[in-house]
């Protein structure tokens, strides 16, 4: 049978287990909001645990708390950080809307670890006290916030543009190993003038570049964080220096720079960063959806599909047809990509509720976001090191499709007019021969200068 501790709140007394981190407030939010039995992200929880160590600091700084109390939460917040109190961390992330219930979690926690350290017990507020000490000059309304920016940007300046970087590079790499390569180009899923395999693998780096930037872009409004602004952006109960120590200690500790929100009302009644951040996972998203289903089609077959390319054969494909081997990492990574364009709506959803001084959908904004940045670092990493790494190209299944095209009628338009090259396309088509066949066979032009305008190599770039 567990042990069991009492403590009290404003509210009466609760009973929770004895060994328990957290205290009285934190406990009635465990029965009252049973909903997804999902807790709140690691990284979330340690940016949580950065933020009040930095509180400490700057109060400590401005003479606000005792020094001691301040080195003893200052010691407990970086434990926190370190990731090492995760388990006391039990709440749903569908609570309240401003978050109070996590960052109540945080303040109890620490207050905890700090009295333990200073010969106090568990649930005794004493002499650190959760709300007068670790949440002092804050209020649940900036901190979450502030956290949901520190944690965004740890995901993904250190986690999720690394990957995409390499990424990137991996593409990069097979747009130059596959340039030689002509193939047939598809516009409406139908035949269309050749182009070069690397040129097509030029485009998919080019989006991920694209990407890259637009997601270095976000991290600017990111960067702007609502601490300092208290219960609805005035400042009440706060230190007007507070807020701009809190980010001193957080630029250099974290590695990132970061400073205080322009305007505090905005900070906090809206959430524009986190949207406009979720939509450019959004558009990374629809990206990466993009180059792995073209590159799942691209390696249809091997026998009755496109079979340009070659995926690796990573894994079984079938419980019932031997040998078959299906692209499981490019269907993954478009699971994940509608995964992302569904956070996304939520978030959009969440920043458009607020209502007056606080938005109250900042849990739901805080889960979707982190969990889009982990979702795509793990599928970026996965799409280059088990997919793209490994393509080979078929390059006689390639030549062999584009002589068959019809398509290679174009070049010959500009010499023999658009309606004659139709009438030698159909023909092929009714025939079942090649455009040049059929072309050697009206005598449109002679066989050198026929080999000159069908050099496929040359369709695939302006004409001089």
């Amino acid at each position: 049978m567990t042990k069991m501790r009492t403590e009290s709140d404003s509210m009466g007394e609760v009973k929770l287990p004895a060994e328990a981190l957290y205290g009285a407030t934190t406990k009635r939010a465990i029965e009252n909001f049973k909903i997804s039995g999902r807790p709140f992200p690691s990284l979330f929880i340690q940016m949580l645990g950065e933020l009040k160590r930095a509180a400490a600091i700057a109060n400590k700084a401005l003479g606000l708390l005792d020094p001691k109390l301040a080195d003893a939460i200052t010691k407990a917040a970086e434990k926190v950080a370190r990731g090492e109190c995760q388990d006391h961390f039990p709440l749903d992330v569908f609570q309240t809307g401003s978050g109070t219930s996590t960052n109540m979690n945080a303040n109890e926690v620490i207050a905890n670890l700090a009295n333990l350290s200073l010969g106090g017990t568990l649930g005794s507020k004493k002499p650190v006290h959760p709300n007068d000490h670790v949440n002092k000059g804050q209020s649940s309304n900036d901190v979450i916030p502030t956290v949901i920016h520190l944690a965004a940007l740890q995901g993904i300046q250190k986690n999720l543009l690394p990957a995409l970087k390499s990424l990137e590079k991996a593409l990069q790499k097979k747009a130059k190993a596959f340039d030689a390569i002509v193939k047939i180009g598809r516009t409406h899923l139908m035949d269309a003038t050749p182009i070069r395999l690397g040129q097509e693998f030029s485009g998919f780096a080019h989006q991920i570049t694209e990407s890259i930037e637009r997601l270095a872009r976000v991290l600017i409004p990111l960067s702007e964080l609502a601490i300092g602004g208290t219960a609805v952006g005035t400042g009440i109960n706060t230190h007007p220096e507070f807020s701009k120590k809190v980010c001193e200690v957080l630029s250099k500790r974290l590695g990132f720079t970061v400073r205080e929100a322009r305007n505090h009302f905005a900070a906090q009644a809206a959430k524009d960063a986190c949207v406009e951040a979720s939509g450019a996972l959004k558009a990374t998203a629809v990206a990466f959806m993009k180059i792995a289903d073209d590159i799942r089609w691209l390696g249809s077959g091997p026998r009755a599909g496109l079979a340009e390319i070659i995926l690796p054969e990573l894994q079984p494909g079938s419980s019932i047809m031997p040998g078959k081997t299906n692209p499981v990492i490019p269907e993954v990574v478009c699971q994940v990509a509608a995964q992302v364009i569904g956070n996304d709506a939520a978030i959009t959803w969440g920043g458009g509720l607020a209502k007056f001084e606080l938005n109250t959908m900042m849990p739901l904004i805080a889960v979707n976001l982190l969990d889009s940045i982990e979702l795509m670092t793990n599928a970026a990493n996965v799409f280059t090191e088990k997919c793209i790494a490994g393509l080979q190209v078929n390059k006689k299944r390639c030549e062999e499709l584009v002589e068959q095209s019809l398509m290679l009628s174009t070049p010959l338009a500009p010499h023999i007019g658009y309606d004659r090259a139709a009438k030698l396309a159909k023909k092929a088509a009714k025939s079942g021969k090649t455009i040049r066949q059929v072309a050697l066979e009206e005598k449109v032009m002679s066989p050198k200068d026929l080999d000159r305008v069908l050099n496929v190599r040359s369709m695939t770039e302006p004409q001089k």
